[in-house]
């Protein structure tokens, strides 16, 4: 099983040579996603060797344009490369209204079938299921509506140990049990309990995107226990003032959700193009959450190891 994000978009509004605005991609358990599609998207997929044919889904934040701008110039490659599959775009209920007149105005006829999703922009809600994975959204703190994603593994099925069970006749539906964390009874009438025949439940694993936002607690609950976290940290401490006026976040800000949300890793982004270097934002990170990074573009997260 894998989870892995890549992260293709690192900075904020106004692009620079080494980072581009928001956008990364999510491999989790071989179900593909795409969080914002900023400006230049489709470029950075291309550069880091990521087949954007198969992304199924993707999930926009919200309709500042370093979130959502490269969604056109995607959807228009999809399809002169001959997709089929279809698309779903999570994203606020004015996407559709703004990406399909472009398209229209071009002459683009998609050759797949996009679905467009539109976001509760207020309240928490689980927009993805399947049998292994799940997306939430929450609202965040911004100058718009805004909404935060959360993907995460569901419970995973245990593992027998082989060693344990050569003593007793399994059948196939004893199997199933046992992965489900059931005793099973045999034809005995012996009660076998699980723990004895399975290894331990190996943790589901979970990633939660925060971007753009202010300091806001209210989101702790929604992201409790995520093994990474990638929060908005667009300014240093000493730039609180403008991150306030702007409704963005600071390294402290960020490293004090971490905290809150009793989260494993933190790794922040949406860097400002007026910070040069990463080092005032890992040292002021650090001081606080000490399992902190600043994002890179290019960087792969790799939530199996965290």
């Amino acid at each position: 099983m894998n989870f892995s994000v890549t992260i293709l978009g690192s900075g904020a509004a106004l692009p620079t040579k080494n980072r581009m605005p928001s956008a990364q991609y999510v491999n989790c358990n071989n179900r593909h996603f795409l969080i914002d599609c900023a400006e230049g998207t489709q470029l950075q997929l291309r550069k880091y060797k990521i087949n954007f044919q198969k992304i199924s889904h993707v999930f926009i934040s919200h309709l500042h344009g370093d979130h959502y701008f490269g969604l056109v110039g995607l959807l228009s490659t999809m399809n002169l490369l001959g997709r089929e599959k279809e698309l779903t775009i999570f994203g606020p209920s004015e996407l559709e209204e703004l990406i399909n007149p472009m398209l229209q105005f071009g002459g683009s006829r998609l050759s797949f079938t996009v679905y467009f999703v539109r976001l509760n922009m207020t309240d928490e809600a689980t927009i993805y299921e399947d049998e292994i994975v799940e997306v939430h959204s929450f609202p965040m703190d911004h100058k718009i509506p805004t909404c935060g994603f959360l993907i995460q593994e569901k419970p995973k099925l245990l593992k027998i140990n082989p060693q344990k069970i050569t003593e007793y006749d399994l059948k196939i539906e004893h199997f199933k049990a046992l992965q489900n964390a059931q005793d099973i009874i045999l034809e005995t009438g012996e009660i076998c309990k699980y723990q004895e025949l399975t290894f331990p439940r190996q943790k589901a694993l979970s990633y939660a995107y925060c971007s753009d936002t202010k300091k806001s607690l209210a989101i702790s609950k929604n992201i409790s226990g995520a093994t990474v976290l990638y929060h908005e940290a667009t300014f240093l401490i000493k730039d609180q003032k403008r991150a306030n006026l702007t409704t963005h976040s600071t390294t402290k800000d960020a490293a004090e959700i971490a905290i809150d949300a009793k989260v494993q890793k933190l790794v922040v982004g949406h860097i400002s193009s007026r910070y040069k270097t990463n080092e005032e934002h890992l040292k002021e990170l650090k001081q606080i959450f000490s399992n902190s990074e600043v994002a890179e573009d290019g960087m792969c997260i790799d939530l199996t190891k965290v």
